[in-house]
C-alpha cells in the first residue's frame, strides 16, 4: 500500500517538540509578566498592594531581643555606677528626679520613633521642648492647666500645617519639619535672658505614675509596630519607588496623627524639664535634644527607614541614658548635650544597618524554576528552536521485505 506523505504532514508553521512549545510558553508568560510591571510602574504608588509587596512578611525579632539584652545590660552598668558613686541617689527624693528625667526623655524619645516608623521624621521636637519650657517658665505662676494648654493647643495647630504642607506639596517630612525648627527657634531666641520659673508645679509626686506611664506606651507602642498591618498603615509616607510620587490621601491620617502626637509629647517633655529644674531656662535652639530624641529611637532598634523596630528597646535605651547623664554629672564630667546627641545619634546608625540587615524577613521558599538547557548529552536542540532535527541520519535498514527468506532472490 502506498500514501502520500503530504497528506499526513502539518500544513501550520507550530512547533513539533514539546521542549520548543515549553520554551514558547514561558516565553510568552514573560513578557505578560514584564506588561504586568510596566503598568504596575506607570500606575500611583498609593495601592495597598505595592507596601505589601515592598514589605511583605513578618520581621525578625531575633536581632531585636538579642540588642534589647545589650541595652539592659547597659542600663544595668550605668546603675550600677551611679549606685558605687553615690548609692544615695538611686532613693527617694533623688530617685523621684532621676525618674521625672527619663520620662522627659522618654516622651521625645517615644516623638521621634513614632515619626520614624511613619516616615516624617520630626526635627522639631527639641524646639519644641524648649518652647515650651520657656512658656511655663513665663507662665507657670497661672497654673499647670492654664500654662500648659495653650502650649498644646499651639504645638498640635503647628503639627497640622506642617503635616499638610507634607502632604499637598509632598515634600521629605525631615525638611518640612527642618523648616517648623526654625521657626519655632525663632521663638526660643526672642529672649535674651535666662527665665526664671514661675510655676510651684513639682512632677516628682508623680514620678513613679509619669515614668509607668512613659514605660507603658514605650512597650504598647514597639509591640504594635510589630503587627504588619499597623506597620503597613503608619508607614504608607515611606519611600516606595520613586520618593517624588504622590502617595494619595491614605496617608494623610498616619502623617498628621504622628506629627501631632510627637508634638504634644515634646510639649510635655519641655515642662517636665522646666518644672523640675532647680535653675534658670536659658534660650538656646534646642536642636540637640532632637538629636538625642531621634538617636536614641535609632538606639533603641527602630530603623531610620522607619520599617522595623523591637519592643522594649525604647524603655531600655532610656534608662541608659538617663543614668548615664546623672552618673556623668555627679562625677564632675562637663559633657555638652550636643557631644552625647552626636554619639547617640551616630551609634543608632549603626544599630539601623544591624536591624535592616539581620531584621529582614526571611523570603518565600520557591522551587527551582524550569532550566531550558539540556540535562544530558543532547546537542541536536536548543530551546528557541522553532522544531527539532535529528542529529544523524538513522542508516537505511537492511530487512526489507523483499529480501531474506522471503524475497525473490529465493
Amino acid at each position: 500500500m502506498a500514501y502520500d506523505e503530504t497528506t499526513f504532514s502539518r500544513t501550520d508553521e507550530q512547533p513539533t517538540d514539546p521542549a520548543a512549545y515549553r520554551a514558547n510558553t514561558l516565553a510568552a508568560a514573560e513578557q505578560r509578566r514584564r506588561e504586568e510591571l510596566a503598568a504596575e510602574a506607570a500606575a500611583a504608588d498609593t495601592s495597598p498592594d505595592l507596601l505589601r509587596r515592598d514589605d511583605d512578611g513578618r520581621d525578625r525579632l531575633g536581632i531585636h531581643l538579642g540588642w534589647e539584652v545589650v541595652l539592659l545590660l547597659a542600663a544595668a552598668a550605668f546603675g550600677f555606677l551611679l549606685w558605687r558613686l553615690d548609692p544615695s541617689s538611686l532613693k527617694r527624693p533623688s530617685l523621684d528626679n532621676l525618674l521625672v528625667t527619663g520620662a522627659a526623655i522618654g516622651l521625645l524619645t517615644l516623638g521621634g520613633g513614632l515619626t520614624l516608623r511613619a516616615g516624617v521624621p520630626n526635627l522639631a521636637l527639641g524646639p519644641i521642648a524648649l518652647a515650651a519650657s520657656l512658656h511655663y517658665a513665663e507662665q507657670g505662676d497661672q497654673g499647670l492647666l492654664k500654662a500648659a494648654v495653650p502650649a498644646l493647643i499651639i504645638a498640635a495647630a503647628g503639627a497640622i500645617v506642617v503635616g499638610l504642607l507634607i502632604l499637598v506639596l509632598h515634600v521629605p517630612g525631615w525638611a518640612a519639619t527642618l523648616a517648623a525648627a526654625l521657626g519655632v527657634i525663632v521663638y526660643d531666641q526672642l529672649r535674651v535672658d535666662p527665665v526664671v520659673v514661675q510655676g510651684n508645679y513639682d512632677p516628682t509626686d508623680q514620678a513613679f505614675f509619669l515614668f509607668g506611664g512613659f514605660a507603658l506606651l514605650a512597650v504598647l507602642g514597639g509591640a504594635l509596630g510589630t503587627v504588619t498591618p499597623v506597620r503597613r498603615w503608619l508607614g504608607g509616607m515611606r519611600p516606595q519607588g520613586d520618593p517624588a510620587r504622590r502617595r494619595g490621601a491614605v496617608v494623610a491620617a498616619p502623617v498628621i496623627l504622628s506629627l501631632v502626637l510627637s508634638s504634644l509629647f515634646a510639649v510635655a517633655a519641655g515642662i517636665l524639664m522646666a518644672a523640675q529644674s532647680v535653675t534658670a531656662i536659658a534660650p538656646g535652639t534646642g536642636l540637640e535634644w532632637s538629636g538625642i530624641a531621634l538617636g536614641l529611637a535609632m538606639l533603641a532598634g527602630t530603623s531610620a527607614y522607619g520599617r522595623r523596630g523591637g519592643i522594649f528597646g525604647t524603655l531600655f535605651a532610656v534608662a541608659a541614658l538617663t543614668l548615664f547623664l546623672d552618673w556623668s554629672t555627679r562625677k564632675g564630667m562637663d559633657i555638652a548635650l550636643f557631644a552625647t546627641a552626636a554619639c547617640v545619634f551616630g551609634g543608632g546608625l549603626i544599630v539601623t544597618r544591624l536591624v535592616e540587615t539581620y531584621g529582614r524577613p526571611l523570603s518565600p521558599g520557591s522551587g527551582e524554576d524550569w532550566n531550558a538547557a539540556p540535562t544530558t548529552g543532547v546537542t541536536n536542540w536548543t530551546p528557541d528552536l522553532e522544531s527539532w532535527n535529528p542529529a544523524t541520519t538513522t542508516s537505511a535498514r537492511t530487512d526489507r521485505w523483499d529480501e531474506g527468506p522471503w524475497g525473490s532472490g529465493r
